[in-house]
């Protein structure tokens, strides 16, 4: 979510209908699974059979609660370099170049610790040469990593060229690497224990592996009541995938946060408000982000809030919608309805884009 001025113009009366609890289709679940901590190969973890069902109301009080969040999703190494003026086509340019830690799903469950979520914990999976750099880098913002390390794959690694004029506009060239290798043996229905929400990195959805992961995340949290999110993450990959197969596969997500790219490309149409609006007949909740124009927030067909950006002055784009996605799920689980979550999500994304990198700053 870049920061500037906001939507402009009124917004929408809620009447309600946005700030009422999020509810989870609930289903059974039972079996045996495989999870692993950073730094040690999988252990077997024995997973007994969960309960059948949960009350929404019971769902709504443990987000209210303060319960935990759980991050599924990738962990990257950025390499990010701000270069002024056009690429010099087979010679030098200019830049200023940094190697920090990133990823989509790292990256949100850093900015839920920093906008004050009681604990997050993280999934994902790194490469040998960086798992304990990763791992102290999570730990510093107040995240809890359990990172599978990959005997195979190195950690991915995105190059972030970063456009130094007013835009501060970013584009990415893209090794997934390890990250995009999770799998079921990857999880265990125990790192639901706690968890008031389950939120899903879409950059899982664009390989087999973390696909069928995705399948029995899903599956899980809905036999134990947990509502899930997901941000689809990139309008390049989600055209590969294709909308329809998308779909397909977050049927039973509670919530759906892409930007105006995604929102249009999901459904053809060219309108941000209109896409929005067709997206929340499919997914309860939809909270599309908007840029430099805040956020749209939709529900049951029909835009219900329009939250205004806050201006920034943008140094580095990368990261700030997961900025957004962080704030907006650390403010569910304090109690937030979904307009008052997506203002805090705006304040992070302006407070992202001010910044090199896709981290929030570190405590202290």
């Amino acid at each position: 979510m870049a920061g500037g001025s906001g939507l402009g113009g009124e917004q929408d009366a809620l009447g309600g209908e946005c700030n009422r609890p999020i509810e989870a289709v609930a289903g059974s679940a039972e079996g045996r699974t495989r999870s692993a901590e950073s730094g040690i190969g999988p252990s077997e973890v024995p997973v007994g059979k969960a309960e059948s069902r949960t009350a929404p109301s019971e769902v709504a009080a443990r987000s209210a609660d303060g319960g935990a969040l759980l991050v599924v999703g990738d962990v990257i190494t950025d390499v990010v370099a701000r270069h002024e003026g056009p690429l010099a086509a087979g010679t030098d340019t200019a830049a200023s170049i940094r190697t920090v830690p990133g990823g989509a799903g790292a990256n949100v469950a850093c900015w839920a610790a920093h906008g004050g979520a009681a604990e997050v914990r993280l999934l994902g999976r790194v490469g040998a040469e960086a798992a304990a750099w990763h791992e102290r880098e999570l730990v510093a913002h107040g995240v809890r990593p359990r990172l599978v390390v990959d005997p195979q794959a190195p950690t991915g690694t995105v190059i972030c060229l970063v456009d130094g004029g007013a835009s501060a506009e970013r584009t990415f060239l893209t090794d997934s690497g390890a990250s995009l290798r999770l799998e079921p043996a990857d999880w265990s229905d125990a790192l639901l224990d706690g968890v008031a929400r389950l939120h899903l990195s879409g950059y899982l959805l664009f390989s087999e592996p973390s696909r069928a992961l995705v399948t029995v995340a899903l599956k899980a949290a809905r036999a134990r009541g947990v509502p899930v999110s997901l941000d689809p993450a990139s309008a390049g990959f989600l055209g590969e995938l294709g909308a329809g197969r998308f779909l397909a596969l977050v049927e039973g997500v509670d919530v759906l946060l892409p930007s105006r790219d995604e929102a249009c490309l999901l459904t053809g149409l060219t309108d941000a408000a209109e896409a929005a609006a067709e997206l929340s007949l499919r997914v309860p909740l939809v909270v599309a982000k908007q840029g430099h124009q805040g956020a749209l927030v939709a529900r049951s067909g029909k835009v219900c809030a329009r939250v205004p950006a806050v201006p920034a002055t943008p140094r580095d784009t990368t990261g700030a919608g997961d900025a957004f996605t962080g704030a907006f799920l650390a403010a569910l689980l304090a109690g937030a309805g979904p307009e008052e979550a997506a203002a805090e999500g705006c304040r992070a994304g302006a407070r992202a884009v001010e910044r090199v990198g896709g981290r929030p700053p570190l405590p202290g």
